[in-house]
């Protein structure tokens, strides 16, 4: 299982962090800008990917809809592309064994 970014993360992630995270898709690049969180939720469960957003609503959709695919939200704000990959790389880790575990649905990283 891979990542998909939400159109909120910068589409450079895929390459920044490819060496981590192989396979990895960003929204835009994938052909789903401005497409609703259900079309992205459908595209990432059909893809087998777990989503990354910095917003909640894909753990709004996790909680009504349950897991898969798995929601990875993180709580950055409004920073450099490299904070995420910077955090992304520190947390490569828990996010292994996050998308390990059939029974996690949302991991959140501070």
């Amino acid at each position: 299982m891979s990542l998909l970014f939400d159109q909120n993360l910068s589409w450079r992630l895929v390459g920044m962090l490819a060496a981590e995270y192989r396979g990895a898709e960003q929204v835009v690049k994938a052909g789903l800008s401005g497409a609703d969180d259900r079309t992205v939720w459908a595209y990432a469960l059909v893809k087998g990917l777990a989503l990354v957003s910095k917003d909640s609503d894909f753990s709004v959709l996790s909680a009504a809809l349950g897991a898969p695919p798995k929601v990875i939200w993180l709580h950055v704000g409004n920073g450099p592309t490299t904070d995420v990959e910077d955090l992304l790389r520190q947390r490569h880790a828990d996010v292994l064994a996050f998308l390990a575990d059939p029974s996690a649905a949302i991991l959140e990283l501070p």
